[in-house]
């Protein structure tokens, strides 16, 4: 037999039984047991079915119950096994579904032309207000350092240091020194206390020489009526009039400091012969150097030329003039480190106004400054400078005894003028 015939029969039997099934249900008890002539089979059928019935009923009583109890109320009652699917199944109201939490995405922008630009931070218009103040402050430190310069300019200090180096033979270390306590000072117009400079060295060295180059450059550039040499031999001879002439002084300085002032311009003074100077001359200008003046009175320089101390001087050339290996700038700071001290000390007890002074020492001219005198004071009196001639003039110099390979000169250059008027 054929796979299609067995089908075919099996479902006609299957017809069949649920067509018997059917048609018995409608007899009842009474009319089961009044039929003995019911085939085995058939009542096994009809027993199967009632079970089945039976089992059916209880399952919907069991159903009701639960849907009661408040457990899955709209559920549907499944009579027979099908296959599972979620059509017709509805939440139910009495579970609460977890809610998932929504993960927050990191903003991303994207890589193409059309970028997202990041927020900008709003800048405060107090900012440019800074930056004005800044180029303000900038413009004015810069035009107080150009006045400054222009302050140096004025007095031409580059010309008075060519001036110098030029006819101040032997004393370069003290030219130097003096140069920078100029400049230092003339950097600026405001001060605290004037400039007191005081020159010291053996007769015929080039203090007064010096002071005579210092006022001439001075008279070119601030004019003459602010610019003063005192001589005392010269202007107070006398012990007697010592007093009037320091009166005078005081006035004197009195009325080129308030005219200075007011041409907002530095003064100068210089005293030579300063070891002359009656005490009360002294007392005179200590009072204007180291009091508390006002304003035009500490802008003033201040030079002294002095002989005091010349013996200390002196005596450290000779002692020391066996370092020949030393230059001459070398020499002379060592000259001064070694000598202001005593120099300070031994002027400080002969008056208080060394006390406000920078001291500045020169030293002893060798013979080889001496021969430059010579030939400069010839060459200013139109005489053929003959070097056999000028090694003769020298050689009748007077010098100290030769020590270390140095021949220091006892008059320094004071006899040149007076040999070369000879001629």
């Amino acid at each position: 037999m054929s796979d299609q015939e067995s089908s075919t029969s099996a479902s006609q039997t299957e017809g069949e039984l649920e067509g018997e099934m059917e048609g018995d249900e409608e007899l009842d008890e009474g009319q089961r047991d009044s039929v003995p002539s019911l085939s085995s089979t058939l009542l096994a059928v009809i027993r199967i079915k009632q079970k089945y019935q039976a089992l059916k009923k209880r399952r919907q009583v069991m159903a009701l119950s639960l849907g009661e109890a408040g457990t899955f109320t709209g559920a549907p009652v499944r009579t027979s096994p099908k296959i599972f699917t979620f059509d017709g199944i509805t939440p139910s109201s009495a579970v609460p579904l977890k809610k998932k939490r929504r993960r927050k995405r990191r903003v991303m922008f994207p890589n193409g032309r059309r970028q997202r630009a990041p927020p900008k931070q709003e800048q405060s218009r107090a900012k440019y207000c800074l930056y004005l103040l800044f180029a303000i402050v900038f413009l004015q430190v810069y035009n107080a350092i150009e006045n400054l310069d222009d302050h140096v300019l004025r007095y031409d200090l580059e010309g008075l240091e060519k001036t110098l180096r030029r006819e101040v033979f032997g004393q370069q270390g003290a030219v130097e020194g003096l140069l920078s306590h100029l400049n230092d000072y003339l950097s600026t117009y405001v001060h605290n206390k004037p400039l007191v400079v005081s020159l010291h060295g053996p007769s015929g060295v080039g203090k007064s020489h010096l002071g005579r180059l210092l006022a001439g450059h001075f008279r070119s550039v601030v004019g003459e009526a602010l610019v003063l040499q005192y001589y005392v031999l010269h202007h107070c001879p006398q012990e007697a009039e010592a007093l009037q002439c320091a009166n005078d002084l005081s006035t004197l300085i009195s009325q080129m400091v308030v005219r200075a002032e007011e041409e907002e311009k530095i003064p100068l003074f210089i005293f030579d012969e300063a070891e002359h100077m009656h005490e009360e001359i002294l007392d005179a200008l200590w009072q204007l150097v180291a009091s508390k003046q006002s304003n035009e009175y500490l802008n003033a320089i201040y030079l002294f030329l002095s002989n005091l101390g010349h013996a200390h001087i002196t005596k450290h050339m000779i002692q020391n003039s066996s370092s020949s290996s030393m230059s001459a700038s070398h020499r002379h700071s060592n000259l001064e480190k070694e000598l202001t001290p005593i120099l300070r000390n031994t002027l400080e007890k002969l008056h208080l106004l060394w006390t406000e002074a920078d001291i500045l020492p020169l030293g002893l001219l060798e013979k080889s400054h001496v021969m430059e005198c010579f030939l400069d004071e010839m060459t200013r009196e139109g005489f053929y400078p003959d070097h056999v001639n000028i090694e003769r003039l020298a050689g009748e110099i007077e010098y100290y005894s030769s020590v270390g390979g140095h021949k220091y000169s006892q008059t320094g250059c004071k006899q040149v003028v007076a040999k070369v008027n000879l001629l």
